[in-house]
């Protein structure tokens, strides 16, 4: 065996840096959980203390945190219906009518378990293909990449079988927001009214926590929800089930390989690769009319792609040099404060670190998943508490949150008004997933298509002759044509039933 692997894996199961990844899975979870205090929020608190550390504690703590951060997001998803990571958004549509209906511990146990098949599935691919995925990632133009970003817009059909014009309608609503900024190309302001705050745009998360957070909270003070949100606590045993297991082997899959891939390219993310696997689990799910009532295929596949997210990032972060994400972003600076460069060279000239890396990675993953099933009921204590604390709490850390991301008061105002219009989908029974796919796309989208016509001086051919254009592009018909066909197949025997009382509610993305 290549003597750097052992060094490497040596490296990675020294007490110290053992402690390091346990400690940062603990965090991980901690911050993943609670809304508004993100993983990058995490991850940046912790930077200043890496400093101080050796480059493998420092990596294996910031990987605990990363890691499990991705799973803590689903815990306040699945209990409270609140996303502690935007990753975490495709969970709640699942996860809490799990929670309505008793078995918040089923999905809790599910939810963690396919986290932790989708970063081992990761870290497969991590150690044994990681240089071949990310030339085939670095080969991707603009126009690849916009065919890449409008076939996860196509989910979207997933989400609007209740009414199209309303579902369609919430996207265009998305995407007029996202036009509020700069010009991604020739930076003139656009939709700023003059105000110097609209510059940088609408930050994601400012208006997921506004999203899904004051709506909630609303709901709660109004006693709107069927159970309060202290009974979701007492949950039953959290391991899962073998049949369960079974039952997710096929979405757990999906979610794996989907969020290994698009975690390898730049600036996917995991909302994209959860909300791709959960729209396809839900296609080919045999029981795909129930996602949105409470499946645990629908909790299975968006976990197992998050978490697998992670890993998929680091590929082209160690090999190449680039960030997959804004938290790879956050480790290469850790990285290069430690004289360490990511890319191909580090694999020639410190191989034996970046093998630690990637066993540290492991690691991580295998502390997510015990401290997550042995320590889950007290660590949801925080979350646990009387409706009078707990509402406050999240609104306050909620607040906090949406300052911290650019230390501006403005981006709280902007919170509260994505609260109306959170309120206002809702009272309007519009759904808010597709605005939500459209805020995190719409960005991507426009940037991708606006480079790819400017080199192309306005041909728009480039997006057909290119293989892997075509290919998504081929994809996006296939997703549309496919979202039509199987709302149509599964309303069909109830439309036979005048007696129905049922409709069905598969898509119910908001």
């Amino acid at each position: 065996m290549n003597t750097d692997i052992i060094a490497g894996f040596l490296q990675s199961i020294g007490p110290p840096n053992l402690g390091a990844t346990a400690i940062g899975a603990v965090l991980g979870l901690i911050f993943g959980m609670i809304p508004g205090m993100t993983i990058s929020t995490g991850i940046i608190v912790l930077l200043p203390l890496t400093f101080v550390l050796d480059p493998n504690m420092s990596i294996a703590l910031l990987l605990g945190l990363y890691v499990s951060g991705m799973t803590g997001g689903s815990f306040s998803a699945i209990l409270l219906n609140i996303p502690g990571t935007p990753s975490a958004s495709a969970t709640a549509l699942d996860g809490y009518p799990l929670t309505l209906k008793g078995e918040a511990g089923r999905a809790l146990g599910i939810s963690i378990s396919s986290s932790f098949v989708g970063g081992i599935v990761s870290f497969v691919c991590l150690f044994f293909i990681a240089p071949l995925l990310a030339n085939v990632a670095l080969s991707f133009r603009a126009a690849d990449l916009f065919s890449l970003v409008f076939f996860g817009m196509t989910v979207i059909c997933g989400f609007t079988s209740r009414s199209m014009v309303k579902g369609l309608l919430s996207a265009c609503i998305g995407l007029l927001i996202v036009t509020v900024g700069q010009d991604p190309v020739m930076g003139t302001a656009r939709f700023t009214f003059g105000n110097a705050n609209l510059l940088a745009g609408i930050h994601f998360l400012t208006a997921m926590i506004g999203l899904f957070a004051i709506p909630q909270l609303v709901a709660n003070l109004r006693n709107e929800t069927k159970e309060s949100p202290r009974s979701a606590y007492s949950f039953g045993s959290v391991m899962p089930r073998i049949a369960d297991l079974a039952r997710i082997r096929i979405s757990a899959a999906i979610g794996s390989l989907c969020g290994t891939f698009l975690g390898i390219l730049p600036g996917a993310g995991g909302p994209i690769a959860a909300f791709i696997s959960y729209d396809y689990a839900k296609k080919l799910s045999p029981s795909g009319d129930k996602f949105g009532q409470g499946t645990i295929e629908g909790v299975s596949a968006p976990e197992s792609a998050n978490n697998a997210v992670a890993g998929g990032a680091l590929i082209p972060m160690m090999t190449l040099g680039i960030p997959g994400d804004a938290v790879t972003a956050i480790l290469i600076g850790a990285l290069l404060v430690h004289g360490l460069a990511p890319g191909p060279l580090l694999f020639l000239e410190r191989a034996d670190f970046a093998y630690a890396v990637i066993f540290s990675y492991f690691w991580a993953n295998i502390f997510n998943l015990a401290i997550a099933l042995l320590a889950i009921r007290l660590l949801v204590r925080l979350l646990a508490a009387p409706k009078h604390l707990l509402l406050p709490s999240i609104a306050l850390l909620c607040v906090v949150g949406s300052y911290s991301l650019r230390n501006s008061f403005f981006d709280v105002y902007i919170m509260f008004a994505f609260g109306l219009i959170g309120l206002s989908l809702r009272w309007l029974d519009m759904p808010v997933v597709p605005l939500l796919l459209a805020l995190v796309l719409g960005p991507q989208l426009e940037e991708h298509l606006r480079v790819a016509l400017t080199s192309s001086k306005g041909d728009v051919s480039v997006f057909f002759t290119s293989t892997y254009s075509a290919f998504f592009l081929a994809m996006s018909v296939v997703s549309v044509g496919w979202s039509i066909w199987f709302e149509r197949y599964y309303r069909r025997p109830v439309q036979m039933k005048p007696d129905s009382t049922d409709p069905p509610k598969g898509a119910k993305g908001g």
